[in-house]
Protein backbone atom coordinates (compact mmCIF):
# COMPACT_ATOMS: atom_id res chain seq x y z
CA UNK A 1 0.00 0.00 0.00
CA UNK A 2 3.03 2.04 0.22
CA UNK A 3 3.40 3.68 -3.08
CA UNK A 4 -0.89 3.70 -3.24
CA UNK A 5 -1.14 6.19 -0.58
CA UNK A 6 1.31 7.94 -2.46
CA UNK A 7 -1.21 7.98 -5.38
CA UNK A 8 -3.70 9.05 -3.32
CA UNK A 9 -2.00 11.38 -1.53
CA UNK A 10 -0.82 13.30 -5.82
CA UNK A 11 -4.53 12.92 -6.61
CA UNK A 12 -6.42 13.84 -3.50
CA UNK A 13 -8.13 16.83 -5.15
CA UNK A 14 -9.20 15.10 -8.08
CA UNK A 15 -10.90 11.93 -5.69
CA UNK A 16 -12.83 14.57 -3.51
CA UNK A 17 -13.78 16.69 -6.18
CA UNK A 18 -15.28 13.11 -7.93
CA UNK A 19 -16.71 12.15 -4.26
CA UNK A 20 -18.44 15.52 -4.17
CA UNK A 21 -19.90 15.95 -7.22
CA UNK A 22 -21.47 12.48 -6.51
CA UNK A 23 -23.16 13.59 -3.51
CA UNK A 24 -24.89 16.26 -5.73
CA UNK A 25 -25.99 14.04 -8.27
CA UNK A 26 -27.30 11.64 -5.68
CA UNK A 27 -28.57 14.80 -3.82
CA UNK A 28 -30.18 15.56 -7.21
CA UNK A 29 -31.54 12.63 -8.16
CA UNK A 30 -33.98 12.51 -5.03
CA UNK A 31 -35.05 15.53 -5.42
CA UNK A 32 -36.56 15.19 -8.79
CA UNK A 33 -40.06 14.09 -10.29
CA UNK A 34 -38.64 12.62 -13.32
CA UNK A 35 -37.55 8.99 -13.10
CA UNK A 36 -35.78 9.50 -16.21
CA UNK A 37 -33.30 12.01 -14.90
CA UNK A 38 -33.57 10.33 -11.51
CA UNK A 39 -32.08 6.78 -12.83
CA UNK A 40 -29.39 9.04 -14.78
CA UNK A 41 -28.25 11.06 -12.29
CA UNK A 42 -28.01 8.52 -9.49
CA UNK A 43 -26.26 6.14 -12.43
CA UNK A 44 -23.53 9.00 -13.24
CA UNK A 45 -22.97 9.23 -9.41
CA UNK A 46 -22.45 5.79 -9.19
CA UNK A 47 -20.19 5.80 -11.96
CA UNK A 48 -18.40 8.47 -10.34
CA UNK A 49 -17.88 6.38 -7.40
CA UNK A 50 -16.86 3.44 -9.17
CA UNK A 51 -14.10 4.56 -11.56
CA UNK A 52 -12.89 6.17 -8.27
CA UNK A 53 -12.56 2.86 -6.49
CA UNK A 54 -11.36 1.07 -9.55
CA UNK A 55 -8.34 3.24 -10.33
CA UNK A 56 -7.64 2.66 -7.00
CA UNK A 57 -7.45 -1.12 -7.00
CA UNK A 58 -5.75 -0.78 -10.37
CA UNK A 59 -2.86 1.39 -8.69
CA UNK A 60 -2.57 -1.07 -6.01
CA UNK A 61 -1.88 -3.74 -8.84
CA UNK A 62 0.32 -1.53 -10.86
CA UNK A 63 2.49 -0.19 -8.23
CA UNK A 64 2.22 -2.74 -4.59
CA UNK A 65 1.81 -5.82 -6.17
CA UNK A 66 3.86 -6.51 -9.46
CA UNK A 67 7.11 -6.89 -10.23
CA UNK A 68 7.02 -3.04 -11.52
CA UNK A 69 9.56 -1.48 -9.26
CA UNK A 70 11.52 -5.19 -8.49
CA UNK A 71 12.98 -5.92 -11.79
CA UNK A 72 13.18 -9.44 -10.85
CA UNK A 73 11.69 -10.45 -14.48
CA UNK A 74 15.09 -8.80 -16.38
CA UNK A 75 17.32 -11.82 -14.79
CA UNK A 76 16.06 -13.16 -17.65
CA UNK A 77 17.44 -10.15 -20.15
CA UNK A 78 20.29 -8.88 -18.53
CA UNK A 79 23.12 -10.41 -16.70
CA UNK A 80 23.52 -8.01 -13.98
CA UNK A 81 27.35 -10.09 -12.68
CA UNK A 82 28.69 -8.59 -16.13
CA UNK A 83 26.98 -5.01 -16.35
CA UNK A 84 29.33 -2.33 -15.33
CA UNK A 85 27.64 0.53 -15.93
CA UNK A 86 23.89 1.72 -15.79
CA UNK A 87 21.36 4.80 -15.60
CA UNK A 88 18.50 4.99 -13.76
CA UNK A 89 15.88 7.77 -14.81
CA UNK A 90 13.16 8.87 -13.02
CA UNK A 91 10.71 11.73 -12.77
CA UNK A 92 11.15 13.69 -9.03
CA UNK A 93 9.92 9.67 -7.61
CA UNK A 94 12.90 7.53 -7.09
CA UNK A 95 11.49 3.88 -5.17
CA UNK A 96 14.16 1.89 -6.85
CA UNK A 97 17.97 2.60 -6.76
CA UNK A 98 18.48 1.60 -3.17
CA UNK A 99 16.98 -1.77 -4.45
CA UNK A 100 19.30 -2.08 -7.43
CA UNK A 101 22.48 -0.94 -5.17
CA UNK A 102 21.84 -3.50 -2.29
CA UNK A 103 21.33 -6.07 -4.84
CA UNK A 104 24.38 -5.14 -7.22
CA UNK A 105 26.83 -3.59 -4.79
CA UNK A 106 29.51 -3.84 -7.93
CA UNK A 107 27.11 -1.52 -10.39
CA UNK A 108 28.10 1.24 -11.18
CA UNK A 109 24.47 3.32 -10.87
CA UNK A 110 23.91 6.73 -12.18
CA UNK A 111 20.74 7.92 -10.64
CA UNK A 112 19.09 11.11 -12.66
CA UNK A 113 15.98 13.10 -12.26
CA UNK A 114 14.21 14.19 -15.18
CA UNK A 115 14.56 18.21 -14.70
CA UNK A 116 11.35 20.66 -15.55
CA UNK A 117 8.96 16.82 -14.73
CA UNK A 118 5.30 17.60 -13.61
CA UNK A 119 5.99 16.19 -10.24
CA UNK A 120 8.52 18.47 -8.92
CA UNK A 121 6.23 21.29 -7.79
CA UNK A 122 3.04 19.05 -6.22
CA UNK A 123 2.53 19.32 -2.64
CA UNK A 124 2.90 15.38 -2.45
CA UNK A 125 6.46 15.25 -3.39
CA UNK A 126 8.07 16.18 -0.01
CA UNK A 127 5.97 13.75 1.57
CA UNK A 128 6.97 10.95 -0.78
CA UNK A 129 10.81 12.31 -0.65
CA UNK A 130 10.23 10.98 2.68
CA UNK A 131 9.04 7.91 2.17
CA UNK A 132 11.80 7.23 -0.68
CA UNK A 133 14.66 9.63 0.19
CA UNK A 134 16.40 11.03 -3.10
CA UNK A 135 19.65 9.26 -3.59
CA UNK A 136 22.68 11.43 -2.34
CA UNK A 137 24.41 10.39 -5.98
CA UNK A 138 21.16 12.28 -8.15
CA UNK A 139 21.62 14.36 -10.35
CA UNK A 140 19.41 16.36 -12.44
CA UNK A 141 19.60 15.97 -16.08
CA UNK A 142 17.54 17.98 -19.34
CA UNK A 143 16.25 14.58 -21.62
CA UNK A 144 17.71 15.43 -24.44
CA UNK A 145 21.35 16.56 -23.40
CA UNK A 146 22.89 13.12 -21.28
CA UNK A 147 25.64 13.98 -19.21
CA UNK A 148 27.63 10.68 -20.28
CA UNK A 149 30.34 9.81 -23.08
CA UNK A 150 29.91 7.66 -25.65
CA UNK A 151 29.34 4.38 -25.65
CA UNK A 152 29.90 4.12 -21.70
CA UNK A 153 26.80 2.48 -20.20
CA UNK A 154 25.53 -0.86 -21.03
CA UNK A 155 21.66 0.52 -19.48
CA UNK A 156 19.55 2.61 -18.93
CA UNK A 157 15.92 2.37 -16.37
CA UNK A 158 13.06 4.14 -17.23
CA UNK A 159 10.31 3.27 -14.81
CA UNK A 160 7.33 5.32 -15.12
CA UNK A 161 9.69 8.51 -16.04
CA UNK A 162 9.81 8.98 -19.83
CA UNK A 163 6.07 10.29 -20.21
CA UNK A 164 6.93 13.16 -18.92
CA UNK A 165 9.24 14.12 -21.33
CA UNK A 166 5.97 15.81 -22.88
CA UNK A 167 7.56 17.20 -26.09
CA UNK A 168 8.05 14.78 -29.03
CA UNK A 169 11.09 16.77 -30.35
CA UNK A 170 12.31 16.11 -27.02
CA UNK A 171 11.28 12.39 -26.58
CA UNK A 172 13.41 11.99 -30.14
CA UNK A 173 16.08 13.82 -28.60
CA UNK A 174 16.16 11.71 -25.92
CA UNK A 175 16.46 8.54 -27.60
CA UNK A 176 18.95 9.77 -29.70
CA UNK A 177 21.39 10.50 -26.92
CA UNK A 178 20.53 7.01 -25.67
CA UNK A 179 22.04 5.63 -28.77
CA UNK A 180 24.72 7.66 -28.22
CA UNK A 181 25.79 6.79 -24.34
CA UNK A 182 24.79 2.74 -25.18
CA UNK A 183 27.40 0.32 -25.53
CA UNK A 184 26.80 -1.69 -28.68
CA UNK A 185 24.24 -3.96 -27.60
CA UNK A 186 23.72 -1.88 -24.88
CA UNK A 187 19.78 -1.92 -23.68
CA UNK A 188 17.46 0.73 -22.59
CA UNK A 189 14.13 -0.95 -19.93
CA UNK A 190 11.40 1.32 -20.42
CA UNK A 191 8.41 0.46 -17.77
CA UNK A 192 5.02 2.52 -18.39
CA UNK A 193 1.44 2.54 -18.46
CA UNK A 194 -0.06 2.81 -22.51
CA UNK A 195 -2.65 5.19 -23.73
CA UNK A 196 -4.78 2.14 -24.01
CA UNK A 197 -8.49 0.65 -23.86
CA UNK A 198 -7.64 -0.70 -20.33
CA UNK A 199 -6.03 2.39 -18.94
CA UNK A 200 -8.92 4.42 -20.37
CA UNK A 201 -11.44 2.00 -18.27
CA UNK A 202 -10.12 2.04 -14.79
CA UNK A 203 -8.39 5.39 -14.93
CA UNK A 204 -10.84 7.75 -17.44
CA UNK A 205 -9.44 10.55 -18.67
CA UNK A 206 -5.94 10.41 -16.83
CA UNK A 207 -4.65 7.42 -19.62
CA UNK A 208 -4.14 11.38 -21.65
CA UNK A 209 -1.51 11.67 -18.95
CA UNK A 210 0.30 8.82 -20.59
CA UNK A 211 1.48 7.94 -24.67
CA UNK A 212 0.35 5.39 -27.09
CA UNK A 213 2.21 2.68 -27.75
CA UNK A 214 2.18 4.36 -31.80
CA UNK A 215 4.00 7.65 -29.76
CA UNK A 216 6.55 5.17 -28.50
CA UNK A 217 7.34 4.07 -31.83
CA UNK A 218 7.24 7.06 -33.59
CA UNK A 219 9.80 8.74 -30.70
CA UNK A 220 12.06 5.98 -30.79
CA UNK A 221 12.06 5.09 -34.10
CA UNK A 222 14.27 7.97 -35.45
CA UNK A 223 17.41 7.10 -33.52
CA UNK A 224 17.79 3.81 -34.87
CA UNK A 225 17.52 1.45 -31.99
CA UNK A 226 15.34 -1.70 -32.03
CA UNK A 227 12.39 -2.60 -30.11
CA UNK A 228 13.40 -5.64 -29.53
CA UNK A 229 10.75 -6.77 -26.69
CA UNK A 230 7.44 -5.81 -25.53
CA UNK A 231 5.53 -7.16 -22.52
CA UNK A 232 3.12 -6.57 -19.99
CA UNK A 233 4.17 -6.58 -16.56
CA UNK A 234 0.48 -6.36 -15.11
CA UNK A 235 -2.67 -4.98 -16.98
CA UNK A 236 -1.90 -1.84 -17.01
CA UNK A 237 1.47 -1.27 -17.45
CA UNK A 238 3.91 -2.47 -20.64
CA UNK A 239 7.63 -2.87 -20.66
CA UNK A 240 9.40 -2.03 -23.37
CA UNK A 241 13.21 -3.16 -23.99
CA UNK A 242 15.28 -1.67 -26.55
CA UNK A 243 18.57 -2.32 -27.75
CA UNK A 244 21.56 -0.63 -29.64
CA UNK A 245 22.01 -2.86 -32.50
Amino acid sequence: MKITKLVILFNYKKILLGIVVSIVLFTLSFQLDSEILRVLLGGLGILIVVNIIASLVASYILYDTSDLYELNDLKEDIDWSKTENAVLIHASFDPLSWKLEEKYPHLNLTVCDIYGNRHEHESGIEVSKKMFPPNPKEIKISPDRLPFDDHSQDVILAVTALHEILDHEKRVLFFKEAKRVLKKGGVIIISEQFRDTINFLFFNIGAFHFLSWKQWKSSIAPSGLKIIKNKKITPFANMLMVENT
